[in-house]
């Protein structure tokens, strides 16, 4: 359905968006760089991290997104669990950063195309 409506870039939200209300579909590059606006409420390194979240999700979708893919992103950048932790704090707050942010990407000033 995304080749369909040349949304390719954009979420399934966006493509259900377009069809249910006939918004235009917003790419994922332009909801990550909404989200960034937003990174001044993080410390360094969680920005850092998110950054990095973000750049998987531009290229990957939104699947990277999922809190089941936390600790197989916190692998791949810090390459292990106790040094993501020794960056980032306890898993909680690691977790609660992760999912946190994402509300950001979606919220209502960062719909339009």
């Amino acid at each position: 359905m995304q080749q369909l409506i040349h949304a390719e870039d954009s979420d399934l939200y966006d493509v259900l968006a377009y069809i249910a209300f006939s918004t235009n579909p917003v790419k994922r590059s332009h909801r990550a760089e909404h989200a960034k606006n937003h990174f001044g409420v993080y410390e360094s390194k969680q920005r850092v991290f998110l950054d990095f979240v973000l750049k998987q999700y531009i290229e990957s979708g939104v699947n990277e997104l999922d809190d089941a893919k936390l600790p197989e992103l916190l692998t791949l950048k810090y390459k292990a669990i106790s040094d993501a932790k020794r960056e980032l704090g306890d898993i909680r707050s690691i977790r609660d950063t992760f999912i946190g942010f994402q509300e950001y990407l979606y919220s209502k000033d960062g719909d339009s195309g």
